[in-house]
């Protein structure tokens, strides 16, 4: 039976809605509790009583019995049509009470119940869609005809009037058509989204695997550390304490990555909903006129960054060097300011300026590792090496692998930058200074205020740094160019993370005072 009929077989004759709580007589019929009962309170003290329906007399008023079975069919055909009672649409000529409509008539510019529905005019002009409240939308906002048409060289819809009129010569397609056509596009992107999100999955299991491994080393490790550590605690907390960090961080790292790809699966998620909603929309204008699909056909956004940091996480090295952490600390003469928890990094040599990258109002100091900026020009011979408009100096050096560190002493000047280039900077124009590209990194300090700089992306810093003195750590292969004010303890102050595609030198720019390069090994 088909879902209008059902619905006229469930209908109470009082009230024309389905029926709450059917009782029926003896006659029969059926009809809502609460109908009946007024009914039959309006016939009391008239000399009998009477079925509204079929008109049968019954002397004494009769007892009313309920259908179950009734009751439990207009509840199972309720709970089948969620759409049609939540839509907010009502019968347009259902007047006395609200009834949830099921068709609207563009035309006539009503919505109908079923009832209403079986009496209404059935011409082809009589168009019929699902229930709406936004009627003139589906309509020409010129002509105010029903949308029919879709000018493929407009991209819109369009009335018969407009064929004529605005659009004569154009061609045409009919919204069932183009309808069809972006159901397809959008399938396609459904298919495409499907596969994404089945392989971000096995991206989140594989690291959660990983992770558990991972966790499993830093057990290990931190046992072994805190052994280590036991009969030097006073003097070495705080190294301890970094330590520890750096075991657990490889793990942590890769709950944020986890959570970030859950995120973008929720999202994906999201979309697949809404794309398969409007694959199955009936209606082809409300298809086309969904603004977003831009959106939800991007299926290339980040991909490639997230499988690039997920190779990433599952290739990285192993956990600390325990034994070697060991070995330098018993050689070592003054452990707390000497040991490093990076054991692992390859010492960096003594870092040189290069002259022949000198702007020409930075005067470089003989044993070339002070840079100091100075209002006569020092009429080096032009060449493409050097920086022209900015106080700048690279380094004689460059680093294409491996970990380094070195420190840069600032207490001469409240006016610099300090970071790594590639070669290729621009040594003329606005661009050329270190942060201003995408090919330096920086960071930055004038007066109090300290940035960190690149690409013309500024990022305060929250704190002032405590210390005359940075040290900067390069991992080439990690893609990682880290600061550190060298306050006590040591602070992190920000991190870049990139993937190098040059090798690096060290850079300065110093808008007063001078800067002094201090090599790989800090000063006492």
């Amino acid at each position: 039976m088909a879902s209008g009929n059902l619905r006229a077989e469930l209908e109470c004759s009082v009230c024309l809605n389905i029926y709450t709580d059917p009782v029926n007589l003896r006659c029969g019929h059926n009809f809502c509790r609460v109908c009946i009962d007024r009914v039959l309170d309006t016939q009391e003290g008239s000399g009998g009583y009477s079925c509204p329906e079929c008109r049968e007399k019954f002397q004494d008023r009769p007892a009313l019995q309920r259908n179950i079975t009734l009751r439990n069919i207009a509840g199972n055909f309720l709970s089948a049509q969620p759409d049609q009672e939540e839509s907010g649409v009502f019968c347009t000529h259902c007047v006395d009470y609200p009834v949830p409509a099921v068709r609207s008539c563009l035309l006539c510019e009503v919505s109908l119940c079923d009832k209403h529905l079986r009496v209404h005019k059935k011409s082809p002009e009589h168009i019929l869609c699902d229930p709406t409240l936004s009627m003139e939308s589906r309509k020409c906002s010129v002509h105010k005809r029903i949308l029919e048409y879709y000018c493929t060289e407009d991209d819109t819809c369009i009335c018969v009037f407009c064929v004529i009129g605005g659009h004569k010569g154009h061609k045409m397609e009919s919204l069932d058509e183009v309808s069809e056509k972006k159901k397809e596009t959008l399938r396609n992107v459904l298919q495409k989204l499907l596969t994404k999100r089945e392989e971000m999955e096995e991206r989140v299991q594989s690291l959660q695997e990983h992770r558990r491994k991972v966790e499993e080393e830093a057990a290990g490790d931190t046992e072994s550390v805190t052994v280590l550590f036991r009969d030097l605690r006073r003097r070495l907390e705080d190294l301890e304490k970094r330590v520890l960090r750096e075991i657990s961080g490889r793990a942590e790292r890769i709950s944020i990555f986890i959570r970030d790809l859950e995120i973008k699966k929720e999202e994906l998620s999201r979309k697949i909903r809404h794309i398969e909603e409007l694959c199955n929309m009936t209606d082809p204008l409300t298809v086309l006129q969904e603004s977003d699909t831009g959106d939800l056909c991007d299926t290339e956004d980040g991909d490639n960054e997230d499988r690039e940091r997920h190779e990433k996480l599952l290739h990285d090295g192993g956990g600390l060097d325990v034994a070697g952490i060991s070995h330098t600390l018993h050689t070592l003469s003054d452990i707390i300011t000497e040991v490093n928890v990076d054991f692992y990094i390859q010492g960096a040599a003594d870092i040189l300026l290069d002259v022949n990258t000198a702007n020409n109002n930075l005067h470089i100091s003989d044993n070339r590792k002070t840079g100091s900026w100075s209002d006569r020009n020092q009429n080096r011979p032009e060449t493409p090496e050097r920086f022209e408009r900015y106080y700048q100096v690279l380094s004689s050096q460059s680093f294409s692998s491996g970990r380094h560190y070195w420190e840069v002493d600032v207490g001469g000047t409240d006016g610099w930058i300090v970071g790594m280039c590639y070669p290729s900077i621009d040594r003329r124009g606005r661009q050329s200074g270190i942060g201003n590209n995408n090919k330096s990194w920086g960071l930055y300090k004038n007066g109090d205020q300290c940035s960190v700089i690149h690409d013309s992306k500024w990022i305060p810093l929250p704190t002032k740094l405590s210390s005359n003195r940075v040290r900067i750590d390069l991992d080439y292969e990690a893609g990682r160019i880290s600061f550190y004010d060298l306050c006590d303890p040591i602070r992190h102050l920000h991190t870049f993370t990139t993937t190098f595609t040059e090798p690096l030198h060290a850079g300065i720019w110093v808008a007063r005072g001078c800067i002094k390069m201090c090599g790989g090994n800090r000063e006492m």
